[in-house]
Formats: structure tokens, sequence, C-alpha cells
């Protein structure tokens, strides 16, 4: 994974958090858990990394899937996954 110095500029890590938050509520939807936790994941550490002005250019239904609705099923709190 880029780490947030090797992208060129503020707008191309705002829009790489968008974009893999869109990947992770794709596979959210498509009940694909493991590579959606794994996508969110990266989503999150990337999110992390911004400022309070950076985070607040990224739209606010991606923000709440990211912090709370994704936090209820994939949390702390939450049963871990299953061996297959």
């Amino acid at each position: 994974m880029k780490t947030p110095e090797n992208y060129p500029s503020e707008e191309a890590l705002i829009k790489e958090v968008c974009r893999r938050i869109r990947v992770a509520r794709s596979y959210w939807d498509a009940h694909n858990n493991k590579a959606c936790r794994r996508e969110r994941e990266k989503a999150l550490d990337l999110y992390n990394t911004l400022n309070k002005d950076q985070k607040n250019k990224i739209p606010q239904v991606l923000r709440v899937w990211l912090r709370y609705r994704s936090e209820k099923y994939f949390g702390c709190d939450s049963t871990p996954p299953g061996k297959q």
C-alpha cells in the first residue's frame, strides 16, 4: 500500500481515500466480508493520516459509512471472522 507521502498532492490522497471507501462499500454490498474488511482497514489507515480540513473534503456519506456504520460490523466489539 502506498503511504501518504507517496501521493503527489493532498487532492490525490483524498481521492484515494474516497476510492477505497467506495470499493469497501461495493464489497459490502456483494457480501464479500473478508475483502470488505481488508479494504476498509486500508481506507481507515489513510483516513487517519488526514487532518480535520482534509477529512471535511470527503463526502459525508462515505465518512459515516467508514466511521460508524461499518464500525458496528467490523469494530473491536464485533464477532471475529470464523475460520473456513
